[in-house]
């Protein structure tokens, strides 16, 4: 995201074109015309033009920090569909928070795991590094 002053902005008719909502976010015009394809977002058309609106601009919010945390575009777009502006949202706040649970205890082990494997990796290097040390001073004493 370019900054949070621009993240925030809102155009003057409350619409942003395709363009000035991917240099907000970072994001390629590749990227938001594929989430549409997958039916993450659904901009307005005007003619050939896309027009986000707020809505649609939080969704890309979401989308980007679900990405961000591991969820797939799956999940983010179950998640997403959930939504009810004039419910309660209950049931898209249970299923946020379930799947929310299940990738937190993903990424604890993959933090397990990460951190067992730079161990062995620094105590392997360490055993090359005294070995390369060994025989440079057994080189020298010959």
């Amino acid at each position: 995201m370019a900054n949070a002053a621009e993240a925030f902005a809102e155009p003057r008719d409350g619409y942003a074109r395709i363009g000035d909502l991917a240099k907000t976010f970072g994001v390629s015009l590749r990227t938001l015309r594929f989430y549409e394809d997958k039916g993450l977002l659904s901009p307005r058309r005007d003619g050939s033009v896309r027009l986000y609106s707020r809505r649609e601009s939080a969704r890309l919010k979401l989308i980007l920090l679900g990405r961000q945390v591991g969820f797939s575009l799956r999940e983010i777009k179950q998640m997403l569909d959930l939504h009810d502006p004039s419910g309660s949202n209950v049931k898209q706040l249970r299923v946020t928070l379930e799947k929310s649970e299940k990738q937190l205890a993903r990424l604890h082990r993959q933090r397990a795991a990460i951190s067992e494997a730079i161990d062995q990796l620094e105590t392997a290097a360490d055993v090359v590094r005294d070995r390369l040390a060994q025989r440079a001073v057994a080189a020298a004493a010959s």
